[in-house]
């Protein structure tokens, strides 16, 4: 990739989200090769970024009673508010 492209990505509503939450999800799990993050316009511009990891990892992603889960969705939330778009995050299977 060109250093235009990437500016070009990083100027999609959304982007800087999914890329935190891809960094954030690689770090916390035992195979960040299985990680990905898929990127969907919803209602309303609203950004649906849903999380795929490997089937070892759902436990680390959700962690206690879902304080992992939460805090991952609160940071999230807090880069797309700094860029003015709104973001939910789903964790599929």
């Amino acid at each position: 990739m060109t250093a235009h492209s990437d500016a070009d990505d990083l100027a999609q509503p959304g982007e800087i989200p999914r890329q935190l939450l891809e960094y954030l999800a690689e770090c916390l799990v035992d195979s960040p090769e299985k990680v990905s993050v898929e990127r969907f316009e919803g209602d309303g511009g609203t950004i649906v970024l849903e999380l795929c990891v490997g089937p070892d990892d759902y436990g680390r992603v959700i962690g206690r009673g879902g304080r992992t889960a939460h805090a991952l969705r609160a940071v999230v939330k807090a880069a797309a508010t700094g860029e003015g778009s709104h973001v939910l995050v789903d964790i599929v299977e």
